[in-house]
């Protein structure tokens, strides 16, 4: 047992004393969160250049309040109001007489836009107000450069549909000053559910639920589960692999047993992982609390956080030790380093539809299947939804099932191929040594 947590110690002390290490817990999170860092950086970084846009009316009564409306807002909405500073661009808009061939008309605005002298132009179809059955006389068309996500052709659609409003209550007869809030818009609120308190016997009120706690906590859960299990499983198999060709293993296995060897890796590579989630859930939960968003933290979910990423990074990192026994060279631990962490990387492939609808049986068998249960299963846990007892517990289970599995073959593979050298890995040489043994 000595030998073991000395083993055990090594390993954890040649992991967290690099330089490696060190940068890998700055990077890492900085790659997995990069997009959201550089959105929260960069979202004040707007284009601020005015936009020049032509509006052709064929109705002859949207284009004047689009104009108004534009106005309005170059007025009132383009200067930060404690800095003076412009952060969003003037809109423009000029309204010219359709032609007689409008595919000319067309072309030559299109071309306009291509030189940079026209942002945009819009045309709107004589029946818009009233449509019909003809489509190209109902609709409105917004034609720019890159009209897909574009905004000014989001914020063009609220003048055009208000007036719309107007014309219609007019060619009506209806006063829209006697029914003003005939059009007023109102929210759905997204709520959980009431609950009764067993101790008292009132009623718990259901909290309001809204897209950071539904979808942005449990994919923080499952990228630190990731993060966490791609800084310490790939890495044992590179360290297998250098201490059978620099021949460390044989003088090590003059001491212990092969199963010792790779048990001691195994904790060696727990300990690195448990140092690693202390860093980053401590330094999340004191970061979130100082931000006082508190009630976002699921504490709840933490328990089952660490059983679940303790189990995988066993069953992997044993997968991951045997197989690094096996190579004899630096390629064969490249080629053999993408089946350890395909299995890993999969479950981020079908985490939307997943925290989507935690409870649909697509996400629920999925997260049963034993490979991708500690990190869809902490995703699902993660989410709003309220996960019957048994399903965390039963793939529980099938984590621990192949967890013993994969530690039993993976000591097999390793006592027998530790000492091998020169053998390339090929598949048959691999399942028959797991099988004899």
């Amino acid at each position: 047992m000595t030998k073991l947590f000395i083993l055990a110690a090594r390993e954890y002390i040649a992991s967290v004393r690099t330089k490696g290490f060190i940068i890998g817990l700055v990077l890492a999170p900085i790659f997995m969160g990069g997009s959201l860092i550089a959105f929260a950086l960069l979202k004040d970084r707007v284009d601020v250049t005015d936009k020049r846009v032509v509006i052709i009316d064929h109705s002859g009564r949207i284009a004047a309040a689009v104009t108004a409306a534009a106005e309005q807002r170059n007025a009132h909405e383009l200067l930060d109001q404690e800095s003076s500073k412009k952060i969003k661009p003037a809109y423009h808009f000029e309204i010219v007489k359709a032609q007689a061939d409008r595919d000319v008309q067309r072309v030559e605005l299109s071309d306009q836009i291509r030189q940079g002298h026209l942002y945009a132009f819009v045309e709107i179809g004589a029946r818009v107000v009233h449509p019909t059955e003809d489509r190209d006389a109902s609709t409105i068309a917004f034609y720019a450069q890159n009209p897909a996500i574009d905004d000014l052709r989001n914020w063009i659609t609220w003048p055009i549909n208000n007036q719309l409003r107007k014309v219609r209550l007019e060619d009506a007869g209806i006063d829209e000053a006697q029914i003003p809030d005939l059009f007023t818009w109102v929210n759905v609120d997204g709520m959980g559910l009431f609950s009764r308190n067993q101790a008292t016997g009132s009623v718990n009120d259901a909290l309001r639920v809204n897209e950071v706690e539904a979808i942005l906590v449990p994919i923080v859960m499952m990228m630190l589960m990731l993060m966490m299990m791609m800084m310490s499983v790939p890495g044992m198999l590179q360290s297998v692999m250098e201490e059978k060709t620099q021949r460390i293993a044989e003088v090590l296995l003059g001491s212990v047993r092969p199963f010792q060897f790779m048990l001691g890796k195994l904790i060696g590579g727990i300990a690195v992982s448990f140092t690693t989630a202390a860093i980053y859930l401590i330094g999340s939960i004191l970061l979130v609390r100082h931000l006082g968003l508190e009630r976002y933290i699921p504490y709840d979910v933490l328990p089952w956080f660490i059983v679940y990423m303790t189990l995988a990074i066993i069953m992997f990192g044993a997968l991951s030790s045997a197989l690094g026994a096996v190579c004899s060279e630096a390629k064969d631990a490249q080629s053999l380093t993408f089946p350890v962490i395909m299995p890993i990387l999969l479950p981020m492939f079908v985490y939307f539809p997943v925290v989507r609808e935690p409870l649909s049986p697509f996400a629920t068998w999925l997260s049963m299947f034993p490979l991708f249960t500690p990190l869809l299963m902490t995703l699902r846990l993660a989410t709003p939804a309220l996960i019957p007892l048994w399903q965390p517990l039963v793939g529980l289970i099938g984590v621990l099932l192949f967890t013993v599995f994969f530690v039993w073959t993976g000591g097999r593979l390793f006592r027998v191929a530790i000492l091998m050298q020169g053998t390339p890995p090929k598949l048959g040489n691999i399942i028959r040594w797991a099988l004899r043994g």
